[in-house]
């Protein structure tokens, strides 16, 4: 990332995507600064892994092969609310369409960004909605 760091010591990500390739390059630079992830490549490995991780902030793309980040993030939702917390989503994917991005925000997504992502305002939205602050 850029020269301005974040310091993510102690958050916990949920990354969604069916690529592999961006849930490893999330993964490593996310970790580089401390931050213990857990990625899934469709949306029921991301609820299995619900069961035993408990993320401060969930990353997903819209378009899994399973079923769609929509539909995804209202059953973590649910689970979240069976255990009294509501954390907060970033719906990320290739469409750049204003349909699907009010589509996100009306599902609960809190922020909407188009691949490609740009890494470091990525981390900044995440610092931001989880309350990190960045240093020099």
């Amino acid at each position: 990332m850029s020269n301005q760091s974040i310091y993510f010591k102690g958050l916990r990500l949920l990354v969604v995507d069916d690529d592999p390739d961006t849930r490893t390059l999330l993964a490593f630079l996310f970790e580089l600064d401390g931050a213990e992830i857990v990625t899934a490549g469709s949306a029921g490995e991301a609820i299995a892994i619900m069961s035993f991780f408990k993320p401060d902030i969930l990353i997903s793309d819209i378009y899994l092969p399973d079923e769609d980040g929509y539909s995804l993030l209202l059953k973590i939702r649910n689970l979240e609310a069976k255990r009294g917390r509501k954390i907060p989503a970033i719906a990320m994917t290739a469409s750049a369409f204003d349909e699907d991005r009010n589509c996100a925000l009306l599902a609960g997504y809190d922020i909407y960004r188009c691949k490609p992502i740009d890494l470091d305002e990525l981390a900044s939205v995440v610092a931001s909605l989880t309350g990190l602050e960045q240093y020099a």
